[in-house]
């Protein structure tokens, strides 16, 4: 063996300008797409609703001269309320282990990180079990193969399916009972994919210049503001076991009316309750802190991240189920 080796003149060593990690990128959580966040300044209270009955009703009536006018009002139900769960996550950096890491591992910036996606990735599952799970909405519609009733429609995937027609029939039966129309559409990334190569959509495209379906043309196509993708993954496999990753969402859509901004006496179908009240809390509700634990000879990086997220009016928004027959 020829001297010296190649153990001889170099020890391997951590690379300085790369690292692997699994950090998911902030466009992937769409929460905050779904509802209106509104900032709150206790953990839990109530919200006025006002009868939509009462401002829908056609009550004025002809006035003969001298007679008083046709006269009425409105409910108010201040019964509804909001109750803001905090979740909370850290990570201890050890003196010993901040200490003795070199480039590219910086133990603050990836503890901060974990813990941060951490509180996002929370609020994300918390939010869509709460919006996109069943007996949620006043309407739902499931795909099925063949011979829909009325409740359903043809899966996006099949032969003889028509989204575009589906969603128009959506929108219908939101707008018809509440005067709005739908203005966000949510699409799983699977269903997504499919409406990519659905004959229905490529046929409304090919004459565009490109020729390419993008999220912007799908709202286009579906009339709506914006069509958010929700691509959040998770481990749902405890540690030491194998990894079980999925999308959070899947097979999904969602097409419902967000108002722009919360406000008062305006509709929306959901609303997500940010309590900012808690000290150091952000607009959102979250906050991110770092203190020293002396017993234990480390720096904690805690977070925290209080909400609640809440439907306040079941009509204003459709879900369909099961969108393909092969999610």
């Amino acid at each position: 063996m020829p001297n010296p080796t190649k153990s001889d003149v170099h020890v391997n060593r951590l690379l300085g300008n790369i690292s692997v990690a699994t950090v998911l990128k902030a466009t992937m959580f769409v929460a905050a797409d779904l509802a209106p966040v509104v900032p709150v300044e206790f953990k839990s209270d109530r919200y006025a609703v006002y009868d939509k009955g009462d401002w829908l009703r056609d009550e004025a009536l002809p006035r003969a001269a001298g007679t008083e006018s046709a006269g009425g009002g409105w409910d108010i139900d201040t019964t509804p309320n909001y109750s803001c769960i905090r979740y909370s996550f850290h990570k201890d950096v050890d003196d010993e282990t901040a200490n003795n890491s070199e480039r590219p591992i910086d133990m603050d910036r990836d503890a901060t990180k974990f813990v941060t996606q951490k509180m996002l990735l929370k609020r994300e599952r918390v939010v869509m079990a709460s919006f996109l799970n069943t007996g949620i909405w006043a309407n739902e519609r499931s795909g099925i193969a063949s011979s829909p009733t009325a409740s359903q429609f043809i899966q996006w995937d099949l032969a003889n399916s028509h989204p575009l027609v589906n969603v128009e029939a959506w929108k219908e039966l939101i707008g018809s009972v509440t005067g709005f129309d739908p203005n966000v559409m949510l699409l799983s990334p699977n269903v997504l994919a499919c409406l990519k190569n659905h004959a229905d959509i490529k046929d409304c495209i090919k004459y565009t210049s490109k020729g390419v379906v993008t999220t912007d043309l799908l709202a286009e196509l579906f009339g709506v503001d914006k069509v958010i993708v929700p691509k959040a993954v998770v481990n749902t496999a405890s540690k030491g076991a194998s990894n079980a990753v999925a999308r959070v969402v899947t097979n999904k859509v969602w097409l419902g009316y967000a108002a722009p901004e919360p406000s008062l006496m305006a509709p929306t179908a959901a609303y997500i309750f940010a309590w900012t009240g808690l000290f150091g809390n952000s607009k959102i509700g979250t906050r991110i802190k770092k203190f020293r634990i002396e017993e234990i000879e480390s720096e904690r990086i805690e977070g925290d991240i209080c909400f609640d997220a809440k439907v306040v009016a079941p009509d204003m928004a459709c879900l369909a189920t099961s969108v393909l027959a092969t999610p």
